[in-house]
């Protein structure tokens, strides 16, 4: 190590597993920004349940060993790398993705992923936007293709991208309709777009929803939890209604009969397949909505970076979110 390399703590990874494979260490190299690159002062930077599919191994894409994870950090610049123009030292930013991994003290991010922190909006916040919102208005705007005037059930709403997609949905037009499994995550549904809650954990919640949107059915379905719910959602769909899969924990049974009488179609969608032209519309819908002020992130949990263990058990075997899980640096 050069001398005078900076030192920072951040968690490492050095091998696929459960939460306790989540390692702190105080004497990780600063990274240093090259070309169109940034280094970032992390101040807060999101959790979310696909960092556990990752550091468990289970996931498709597996990063070299040892890594450190996360990508939706908020905090301020440090240094820019020589061929960035667009940010300089103090401003303060978030980010969709790093390059050194989030959970740390600071974190590289190449500068075509990194965004202004509008000023009514907190660190915790900044944390609290990337892979939510733009997972949100992926799964929204360009996969399902919703227009305004349609209705659309998010199936899982009061975690992050729940809260996001409900935002996104009502600002664009939509009949917005929500499910959560606790009364606070319910309440925070309804004051963030829903125009009807339900709760998922009653037997005959299914029939409620179907009452409230009669013989017509359901345009879309935001799937959080698709190994518990997708043959339902096929039950609930309009005729060419479509259900986007944006999480789901293992295998379901179905019924494909059930998709073709009414045309209707089951899609995924994942953050890692977007276009660069993708991305960049994600992003300007998104600033808008910070500009005009319906993109309001709500803050779920917080941990310190020394509780980050917990914090991936949490996600995963809570008993329903409500806003976005964050480290606090």
């Amino acid at each position: 190590m050069a001398t005078g390399q900076k030192l920072m703590r951040a968690i490492r990874v050095f091998e696929f597993g459960g939460p306790e494979k989540l390692i702190l260490q105080s004497d990780v190299a600063v990274p240093i920004p090259k070309g169109h690159q940034v280094l970032i002062k992390v101040h807060a930077c999101g959790v979310n349940p696909v960092e556990t599919y990752i550091r468990s191994g289970t996931y498709n894409r597996k990063p070299v060993l040892p890594y450190t994870p996360g990508s939706d950090v908020a905090g301020l610049i440090e240094a820019v790398g020589d061929d960035v123009s667009a940010f300089k030292k103090g401003d303060r930013v978030f980010t969709t993705n790093t390059i050194s991994g989030g959970y740390a003290e600071y974190a590289l991010a190449a500068a075509h992923t990194v965004f202004k922190l509008p000023e009514n909006l907190d660190f915790k916040q900044g944390a609290a936007i990337g892979i939510p919102y733009f997972t949100a208005y992926r799964a929204l705007l360009q996969r399902a293709r919703v227009k305004a005037g349609e209705s659309v059930l998010v199936h899982g709403a009061s975690g992050g991208v729940g809260i996001a997609a409900c935002q996104i949905a009502r600002a664009y037009g939509l009949k917005v309709l929500g499910t959560g499994g606790t009364e606070e995550g319910r309440r925070t549904v309804l004051q963030n777009g829903a125009h009807e809650v339900f709760d998922h954990r009653e037997v005959n919640y299914i029939d409620k929803i179907k009452k409230s949107v009669g013989e017509k059915g359901i345009n879309v379905i935001i799937e959080m939890l698709a190994n518990v719910n997708l043959s339902n959602d096929l039950n609930l769909l309009s005729h060419g209604g479509r259900v986007i899969v944006v999480g789901s924990r293992g295998p379901i049974e179905i019924n494909p009969r059930d998709t073709m009488t009414k045309e209707s179609s089951i899609i995924g969608t994942t953050l890692f397949s977007t276009t660069k032209e993708e991305f960049e519309e994600c992003a300007s819908a998104l600033e808008a909505g910070m500009e005009i002020g319906w993109l309001k992130p709500i803050v779920g949990s917080q941990f310190p970076l020394e509780k980050v263990a917990q914090a991936h058990e949490d996600i995963i075997h809570g008993s329903g979110a409500t806003g976005k899980m964050i480290l606090l640096l």
